[in-house]
């Protein structure tokens, strides 16, 4: 009875397919029926099952529990998703149970974490967005998708949306920074890039953006900890690339660990019923992040298990990753009417719509295909994707004297704990990268570009070790070169999930080592590798040039060669303000203002907001990025003084490659908006371009500004465009002076 129940799945799921063609709307209903058939054919018991995740314990586990009993669990049909299940063959094994072993025969999802990449690892998120280049991150996302799904897996936990201001957060390295217009727009881009335009196709997934939600405002920068803010702050700063990602198609989306205003995200009716279905008619489903119904009891807001779960499904968790509390209490919660079973059907349903735009009912192992691992994985055009996301990503935060890029025939030292690596390099949430034998390290990287001869190597220090008998012999390599290349900054697990960080300077003697070198006299260039801005203050102020490399992933040192060489001109801008110290953070550009607004020019003891022992300015803002070319900008013009709801403004700036060298600039135009309802932004990101010019050449670079892109949430939580002045800057940063000023009537 069973097979004939596969047999008719597998028909009906044909002749839905044969009807592609059909509107969204005749689509749509014909999943439903699809889905409303299978759901009068199932029990309870099996509705429960497909709510019920667990981790099949092949890969990294980011929580305090394993249940070694899953693969009994999904004998019984009691379990719906697996993640952490890699592989081809492995896959396989899993799904055969749950296709040819259950009552149903219902397909398995299975969920991994390819934050930025699979086998071949892009750069992190933060430097991915340092580029600026939407079209480049979603090549990078769709490279991502199609060698995860060649190894079985077909649903992915990201894009990270968080916006977050706070670099002690070591999940800052898994999103896109702290401005929330190129922070939606990079979730967009990255969402088309793991979905595709066909769920159902085999080197596709299905995306879940997360955490949702405000977990990058975590207090003290501190992992898993509590937010506590104004709703107006949540609509205006931390939802919108939530929105984003939705409006893009990301069909599902997964709960943060925080508390929100003192009720849990995981066990949150305003974030997951109020706005995420009633207001932005979310129709996926939504999963929690790693056992977090069950730790809604140490938040002290659920009693027990049997309560946590079921506060979470009154919520509307549709999926409890490994906490097991669905499985084993939703049917006791509906027997006693605490819960209703019309709740969990509707979970079901979401989760197996998902599972049927997949293509899972028509082929349950569609990304099960052995062949695949050998052929999409790790090509050559993969890498070479990586390799220019890596240059893209790189930031050039100081150049004094043109030291860069380096001369030729001039003997380099490379010195420092990351000039051979080849661990490091892939940076936090590397997922099945290889860490050992298949990235390029920046020694092999410059070897290939410029040739052994003219290279010479000491590793001068460990990472975090205090240990300097390394550094006499750094200085001896460093004083017979002509030039002096430093590779330094933390260990991959200093940033990602579950490590924060107090001290934001380079770890353990890094920064004695390089003023040790410095006191040769040799001009010093320091490459970074890290996965948060960092407070390099003396480095800023002592060294000749600065260049901002992240983890770059698998082809790293191979980028970094390029661009320490000139073959690539730096071109990326900093998404994350880099502090000068901790004191200063939270930091960020698009602050609001005080009533006493510090003023420099007042004398000292003026009382304007403002340190005793610091200035109030980032070491690097917003935006900032230099190049080895310099760009000049003149000539900012508007259409009008005014813009209306019929009217858009046409912003125009010429731009002129004043240097040398053949580059790219991100051109960036805020706003501001001088009085309003409720307190706005000193400036706020609303456009920018990236434009290539050869040396000497000029361009006109135009933007249209209209009523939409200055909207905000007032005091009511209602999206509106107020009548007022605005100010107008466009530069090459943040910190731009060039402004000019309209007025919205």
């Amino acid at each position: 009875m069973r097979l004939n129940w596969i047999t008719s799945f597998a028909l009906l799921c044909l002749l839905i397919l044969a009807g592609c063609g059909k509107d969204k709307d005749q689509r749509d209903a014909e999943v439903d029926k699809f889905v409303d058939d299978l759901l009068r054919r199932m029990t309870l018991e099996e509705k429960i099952g497909q709510t019920v995740l667990y981790t099949s314990g092949y890969d990294v586990i980011t929580g305090p529990t394993v249940d070694p009993n899953y693969k009994e669990y999904l004998k019984k049909g009691m379990v719906g998703g697996i993640f952490n299940a890699v592989g081809a063959d492995y896959t396989r094994s899993l799904q055969k149970i749950a296709v040819e072993e259950t009552r149903l025969g219902i397909p398995l999802i299975f969920g991994y974490d390819v934050i930025h990449g699979q086998r071949t690892i892009f750069p992190i998120p933060l430097a991915e967005s340092c580029s600026w280049d939407l079209e480049a991150m979603e090549r990078s996302a769709r490279i991502a998708a199609s060698e995860a799904t060649a190894e079985g897996i077909n649903w992915i936990y990201a894009p990270m949306v968080d916006i977050s201001r706070d670099p002690r957060w070591g999940r800052v390295a898994e999103g896109a920074g702290e401005d929330v217009y190129l922070g939606s727009l990079i979730a967009a881009a990255r969402v088309k890039g793991f979905q595709g335009d066909n769920l159902s196709a085999v080197n596709t997934v299905v995306a879940c953006v997360k955490h949702y939600a405000a977990y990058g405002a975590t207090m003290a920068g501190r992992d898993y900890n509590t937010v506590d803010m104004s709703l107006n702050e949540l609509w205006n700063t931390y939802l919108p690339p939530f929105k984003a990602a939705l409006d893009a198609g990301c069909g599902t989306i997964m709960t943060s660990f925080n508390d929100l205003n003192g009720i849990p995200a995981t066990g949150n009716k305003y974030l997951l019923k109020d706005i995420l279905r009633d207001k932005w008619n979310f129709n996926g489903f939504v999963v929690t992040d790693y056992t977090s119904i069950n730790e809604m009891i140490p938040h002290g807001y659920a009693n027990d298990e049997k309560h946590s779960a079921e506060i979470a499904m009154n919520a509307g968790v549709d999926m409890d990753m490994q906490g097991g509390v669905y499985m084993n209490h939703l049917k006791t919660l509906i027997e006693e009417g605490k819960v209703s079973e019309k709740d969990v059907t509707e979970a079901a349903r979401a989760i197996l719509k998902i599972k049927y735009k997949l293509g899972l009912f028509e082929d349950p192992y569609r990304y099960c295909d052995a062949n695949r691992e050998k052929t999409d994985i790790l090509t050559p055009a993969n890498k070479e994707a990586a390799r220019d996301m890596a240059r893209k990503s790189m930031v050039l935060l100081k150049n004094d004297k043109q030291t860069l890029p380096l001369k030729e025939n001039k003997r380099v030292a490379l010195i420092g704990p990351l000039v051979k690596d080849k661990y490091e390099i892939l940076g936090c949430w590397s997922a099945m990268g290889n860490r050992d034998t298949i990235p390029v390290s920046v020694y092999d990287g410059l070897v290939e570009a410029i040739g052994k001869d003219k290279i010479s190597y000491a590793k001068g220090c460990d990472i975090q070790s205090e240990d300097t008998k390394g550094f006499a012999e750094a200085v001896r390599v460093a004083s017979a070169s002509d030039v002096v290349v430093m590779v330094m900054g933390e260990f991959h697990n200093m940033s990602g999930e579950n490590n924060s960080r107090t001290n934001l300077s380079l770890p353990g003697v890094q920064v004695d080592l390089l003023k040790a070198i410095k006191k040769t006299g040799k001009p010093v260039v320091l490459v970074l590798m890290n996965g948060r801005p960092l407070t390099i203050n003396w480095e800023k102020d002592n060294l000749d040039a600065i260049l901002e490399a992240w983890f770059p992933g698998t082809m790293g040192g191979a980028a970094i060669a390029d661009v320490l060489t000139g073959k690539y001109n730096p071109s990326g801008k900093l998404t994350m303000t880099f502090p000068q110290n901790v004191g200063q953070i939270p930091l960020f550009y698009n602050h609001k203002n005080t009533g006493r607004p510090y003023d420099p020019n007042v004398p000292q003891f003026a009382y304007g907001s403002r340190y005793w022992d610091v200035s109030n300015e980032p070491l690097y803002p917003f935006g900032y990025g230099l190049s080895y070319t310099t760009f000049t900008y003149s000539d900012l013009t508007l259409s009008s003084k005014e813009i209306t709801k019929e009217n858009p403004l046409k912003v125009s700036v010429k731009l002129t490659n004043s240097g040398e060298y053949d580059g790219e600039e991100v051109v960036q135009l805020y706003t501001r908006d001088l009085v309003g309802s409720v307190t706005r932004p000193v400036k706020e990101l609303k456009g920018f371009k990236k434009v290539f010019l050869k040396a000497g050449e000029s361009k006109v670079i135009d933007f249209t500004l209209s009523v939409n892109d200055l909207r905000f949430y007032n005091s009511q939580l209602e999206y509106v465009y107020e009548p007022g002045d605005f100010h107008l800057f466009v530069g090459g940063s943040s910190d731009t002076k060039l402004k000019t000023e309209f007025t919205l009537k």
